[in-house]
């Protein structure tokens, strides 16, 4: 069973920047494509952004030139660089196979705010 460690998360000023890290067992990130979710508070998890295994990036159309997904084959690491960070923002960030995610970590949470 795939295990996901997602970490980075944090309290961060409107503006601010967080760069998120996924780690998995196995080297799954060469196999499956990965996407990065978010759960804000009250409403459905949804992808933010997601890599496929050839390195083409999809981003949500409310992050588009803020977020950036990037993966690290040699470390099978995952990353979320975020920039200019906005409350609505604020939320459990986790990642995982995209499509069909395999069992949830336990998330990192990113809070937005002044």
């Amino acid at each position: 069973q795939v295990q996901f460690v997602e970490s980075g998360g944090g309290l961060v000023q409107p503006g601010g920047s967080l760069r998120l890290s996924c780690s998995a067992s196995g080297s799954i990130f060469t196999v499956y494509g990965v996407g990065w979710y978010r759960q804000a508070p009250g409403k459905q998890r949804e992808v933010v952004a997601r890599i496929t295994t050839g390195g083409t990036t999809n981003y949500l159309d409310s992050v588009k030139g803020r977020f950036t997904i990037s993966r690290d084959n040699a470390k099978n690491t995952v990353y979320l660089q975020m920039n200019s960070l906005k409350p609505e923002d604020t939320g459990d960030y986790y990642c995982n196979r995209y499509p069909l995610p395999f069992t949830w970590g336990q998330g990192t949470q990113v809070t937005v705010s002044s």
